[in-house]
């Protein structure tokens, strides 16, 4: 069976991927055209499944959605009405999300299910671009408020066997920048600021970019001390750089790839392993 992708891409700033925003021109490009490939639709390859770690849910544990159908939970707020009324129509699977339950139990964690809560926007906004006609079952899966390293990478790990039954695994975050204050701030603007950037994103790429699974732990369980990381993602706020390491986890042996999408003056990174 077709050993299915890994890809942690980055999802924008809330609903405004899909309602036209010029800003997000290019991330949208990528979600429609580069992603989709990535993951093989609409080809017999196509991925049974999906695991989508989102950054906007943390939890102690690991949390499944565990449903056949899930509500959309739109979580944001200030805009307009027509962000409220999006749907994307996925089917759940509680057949994957115990597949999914059983491997992090092998690692070691005690995952919980959950049957209630909705899809939120690090979900719904991606995949209406990614894959629009919804017809692959979506697994949604928590971070871990805890925000340990170690602990995500190994959550990525577990999840890794699941992509030998061809079921894929997407981290959906903002590993490049995610600090509201200086988003807002207009720092990317700043030439200063894009250089101090662009030395974060050269360790980002080259930490997860490492060939050697246990090297690449290493240098993840490090990642607070690469340079200006708690300025792309203040203290008690990594919850967008999180899927990421779930997604270099699961990745396995070998070198993984990258493309990089321009938002609000900077180049954002994505990464994939096929």
């Amino acid at each position: 069976m077709t050993r299915a992708p890994v890809i942690s891409i980055s999802h924008g700033g809330g609903p405004m991927p899909v309602l036209g925003d010029p800003s997000h021109k290019a991330i949208v490009q990528s979600l429609q055209t580069k992603v989709p490939k990535l993951l093989r639709l609409n080809t017999p390859d196509a991925p049974r499944a999906i695991i989508l770690v989102t950054a906007h849910w943390s939890e102690r544990n690991p949390t499944i959605s565990s449903e056949k159908k899930h509500k959309l939970y739109y979580d944001y707020g200030g805009f307009p009405p027509e962000a409220y009324k999006l749907k994307y129509d996925a089917p759940g699977s509680p057949e994957v999300a115990k597949e999914v339950a059983d491997a992090l139990r092998s690692q070691g964690f005690t995952p919980d299910m959950d049957d209630e809560r909705g899809w939120d926007h690090g979900v719904f906004i991606p995949m209406m671009l990614i894959h629009p006609s919804a017809t692959v079952p979506i697994v949604q899966l928590s971070v871990l408020d805890s925000e340990s390293p170690a602990d995500h990478y190994r959550m990525g790990q577990a999840l890794s066997k699941l992509r030998d039954s061809n079921v894929a695994i997407i981290g959906s975050g903002f590993a490049t920048f995610h600090n509201l204050r200086l988003m807002f701030s207009g720092a990317a603007h700043n030439p200063d600021f894009r250089g101090r950037n662009k030395e974060w994103s050269d360790a980002v790429s080259d930490g997860v970019l490492e060939p050697d699974v246990e090297a690449r732990k290493t240098k993840l369980e490090d990642w607070r001390k690469w340079p200006n990381s708690y300025e792309m993602h203040p203290r008690h706020g990594s919850e967008h750089f999180l899927p990421l390491i779930v997604c270099a986890g699961a990745a396995g042996e070998g070198k993984g790839g990258s493309y990089t999408d321009e938002f609000m003056g900077m180049e954002y990174y994505s990464f994939y392993w096929e």
